[in-house]
């Protein structure tokens, strides 16, 4: 039985908002539109409240993605008759996946787990576009470090469903007691892990830590690639 590693990507491996910053203005300057710093501002708050929407399943992704190109352009200065939110969005997500960013210390740090923990294998479970995530790891050299790719869209289901967790599981052929979860939200990565019964380390955690602890039944925190190490070197060995 191996030791899976199931790493969400964004803030936690990528940074997903430098990638983010640089292809929406790539793109709104592209047709004819502004940017600014307040624009990205504005665009990333209301982004993440449709992901939030999403994961409740309260919108589709289609939704999602309409929205958000549609809030974009009431905000800047330029021309949006005739243009489809939906062909600009997919212009949007292929600018990004050519624009991965590392998080500082992570290429060093999946590299560390490969040659260090035995039988280790590194997992990327990630909501979001498929062309988007597969661009950004191959962009930055991540892939040669991963085993397999969980997206959302490829599965049809969404972190924090228990059913993303179940085709993780049932694809690597593996019980969940050899499985550990890590990422940054608490409301897809951490919830998933509680709802899917699976380990988990909350990474860079914010806010009430301990409250959120206790409600998303999370095992562990790192606040550093050092300390996440030693704790999934721990967790490796006392299975």
């Amino acid at each position: 039985m191996h030791r899976n590693f199931f790493f969400d990507l964004d803030q936690t491996l990528l940074d997903f908002h430098a990638s983010e910053y640089k292809a929406l203005g790539i793109v709104l300057r592209a047709n004819g539109f502004s940017f600014s710093d307040e624009i990205y501002r504005a665009f990333k708050a209301y982004n993440k409240s449709l992901w939030l929407e999403l994961e409740k399943g309260t919108i589709s992704r289609t939704e999602l993605f309409t929205k958000r190109f549609l809030d974009v352009f009431s905000r800047c200065e330029g021309d949006a008759s005739g243009l489809d939110p939906l062909e600009v969005n997919d212009d949007f997500i292929r600018t990004m996946s050519v624009n991965g960013v590392l998080m500082d210390g992570a290429l060093e740090f999946v590299a560390k787990i490969k040659e260090n923990i035995p039988d280790a294998r590194i997992y990327i479970a990630s909501n979001g576009a498929t062309v988007n995530a597969k661009g950004r790891i191959a962009s930055t050299g991540l892939d040669r470090y991963i085993d397999g790719l969980f997206i959302s869209e490829d599965m049809g289901v969404t972190k924090p469903d228990p059913a993303f967790f179940e085709i993780c599981l049932d694809r690597i052929g593996e019980p969940g007691s050899s499985c550990i979860m890590i990422g940054d939200s608490l409301s897809s990565d951490m919830l998933g892990a509680k709802n899917a019964s699976l380990d988990s380390v909350w990474f860079m955690p914010s806010g009430n830590i301990g409250e959120a602890m206790a409600a998303y039944d999370i095992n562990y925190c790192a606040s550093s690639y050092d300390e996440l190490y030693g704790i999934l070197e721990k967790w490796s060995s006392g299975r």
